[in-house]
């Protein structure tokens, strides 16, 4: 399935109704420059993994889809912001803030969030038993995930910090959105018990995949941030030495960084062996654990 033409089309449909707005300009802007789209592209993955011959939820999945990318959006817009992480380009064009001026860029990554919670309210309004759904991808969303992750990487310049905040660092601003993206699908399949959740073996296993994938991510980031360039990666490379950043090379060093990528990956790969012991077709998502390793090479 060509999962990114279908998450375009999505996308270019959000906030097209007001098109003299310059803060909805902005945020279209970002939310359509492009990119991996990788968090959407992960539910999907999750949906055909576990929805077997059941094909009803297909659409909601869509929205939650969509959604999740307009919360990742608005991370980048205020990551990328001078009181942030300073950075003029993104996705291989100027950033938002460089484009609009930071006003309309704050305020255009604020829609996109505020208008992603107006989403996840109506979806469940429409079907209560998306509740838990929409409530997880807030929540990780917030100071129990990406922003807290990003409050504790803000606090953390020009320190170097132990490895252990490091870990809580990135699981936070990277691991949860991916975390987001991997359990979502599995929520919308399977009804509104919230207790039940808290004993399902599938969730405990999808768990701990999206924190070795969120961690792999993170970590080829880190080594990319030293070895490529902004021709490859479409963003600025070096800013972690520029702003004095704990990173994982820094903590661990290249080649130990590398070893724990690969650690990370091998891990991410026996949880997904377990689940085809399970019956469950896991090989689009084999790929994109090897893609991991080898992503900006």
């Amino acid at each position: 399935m060509d999962y990114k033409a279908v998450i375009e089309g999505d996308l270019g449909k959000i906030l097209a109704d007001k098109p003299d707005d310059l803060t909805c300009q902005a945020a279209r802007y970002s939310l359509l420059s492009g990119g991996k789209r990788l968090r959407p592209k992960m539910m999907y993955m999750t949906y055909d993994m576990f929805k077997g011959s059941d094909d009803k939820l297909y659409d909601d999945v869509r929205y939650y889809a969509a959604t999740l990318e307009m919360i990742h959006t608005y991370s980048l817009i205020h990551d990328d912001l001078p009181c942030m992480d300073n950075d003029d380009l993104r996705r291989g064009n100027p950033t938002c803030h460089k484009k609009f001026g930071e006003g309309i860029a704050t305020l255009a990554g604020d829609l996109l969030l505020n208008t992603a919670m107006e989403r996840l309210m109506e979806i469940a309004l429409d079907k209560p038993e998306y509740l838990f759904a929409s409530y997880r991808m807030a929540r990780l969303a917030g100071i129990e995930g990406m922003i807290g992750g990003q409050s504790i990487d803000i606090t953390s310049e020009n320190k170097k910090i132990p490895p252990d905040d490091l870990y809580e660092l990135q699981e936070k601003k990277t691991g949860a959105l991916i975390e987001c993206a991997i359990l979502t699908p599995y929520y919308l399949l399977n009804g509104t018990d919230r207790k039940s959740f808290e004993s399902d073996e599938n969730i405990s296993l999808l768990r701990r995949f999206a924190a070795h994938v969120g961690l792999a991510f993170q970590i080829k980031d880190d080594i990319l941030d030293v070895t490529s360039n902004p021709e490859v990666l479409g963003k600025s490379c070096g800013k972690d030495e520029r702003d004095n950043k704990s990173t994982f090379v820094t903590l661990l060093g290249m080649d130990k960084a590398n070893e724990r990528l690969d650690s990370e990956i091998s891990k991410a790969h026996e949880i997904l062996d377990t689940l085809k012991n399970k019956g469950y077709n896991t090989a689009e998502y084999s790929e994109l654990v090897d893609y991991l390793k080898i992503r900006g090479n």
